[in-house]
């Protein structure tokens, strides 16, 4: 049933005029980033390079502030995605026919889940044809580039878990996409915070998301990253799971 449901909410996302104009929005953006960074690095920097032994490549210096960018926007669009996970439901009254359904919390949480990140799937993978356009003209770092790939999608992926959270507490969608966004900022202005002179701290770093993102935008495979965003998800997926079932319980 997880499945089942992860396909319809799949199929929602697709019919939505939203998600298609996210898409075509992320791609527009992006695509500019990516032509101004390669434009800057052939006119700039390469001259620069030339003869220089051990000169860093064209995946440090143009896809590390191009897999940066990517990982703000996403923070931005995320939100707007899951606003409509529970709150649409709550609205249209179909919550009540969930949660009356024979299905357990569990599987209505994780299908819908599973359906975002299948989405944002789609999304990153639409991402990452700019950098691997880049093998037609020059030689790449494919292990560095393959871990900026997995830390974008841990990422992302962590955004949705908070966002269906925040999504299953209110029944207005943009509350839903204010209240995750503000989450979701508020956890890079910790890293900002914790980074900065005179308020230096290694809790505030720890807990902000892009603390974990930088060592994958390295080219580092971390397992204390890898944790961080599993242990995010779930907790709030089981944060999830435990709202819909105070609903389900009989009062």
């Amino acid at each position: 049933m997880i499945l089942v449901i992860a396909r319809h909410e799949l199929r929602r996302l697709f019919y939505s005029p939203l998600a298609w104009s996210i898409l075509a929005l992320v791609q527009l953006i992006l695509a500019f980033l990516f032509l101004t960074a390669v434009q800057n690095y052939i006119d700039n920097v390469m001259p620069k390079l030339a003869g220089m032994a051990n000169a860093p490549g064209v995946v440090s210096l143009v896809l590390t502030p191009f897999f940066l960018w990517a990982g703000v926007i996403m923070l931005g669009i995320t939100p707007i995605l899951t606003m409509r996970g529970f709150s649409e439901e709550y609205q249209t009254g179909s919550m009540a026919l969930l949660i009356a359904a024979p299905l357990s919390v569990s599987e209505i949480v994780l299908g819908k889940y599973f359906g975002l990140v299948a989405f944002l799937s789609v999304m990153i993978a639409m991402i990452t044809l700019m950098p691997l356009s880049l093998s037609l003209g020059t030689s790449l770092d494919w292990g560095h580039l393959q871990a900026q790939i997995l830390g974008l999608f841990l990422l992302t992926a962590s955004f949705a878990a908070a966002g269906l959270y925040i999504s299953s507490l209110t029944r207005q969608p943009a509350l839903a996409a204010v209240g995750g966004f503000g989450f979701l900022l508020l956890l890079f202005v910790f890293y900002v915070a914790g980074t900065a002179q005179g308020t230096q701290s290694q809790l505030f770093v720890y807990i902000s998301h892009f603390s974990h993102y930088l060592p994958f935008l390295r080219g580092e495979f971390s397992t204390r990253a890898l944790a961080y965003y599993l242990l995010f998800a779930l907790t709030f997926l089981g944060l999830t799971i435990r709202q819909l079932d105070n609903q389900r319980l009989p009062r």
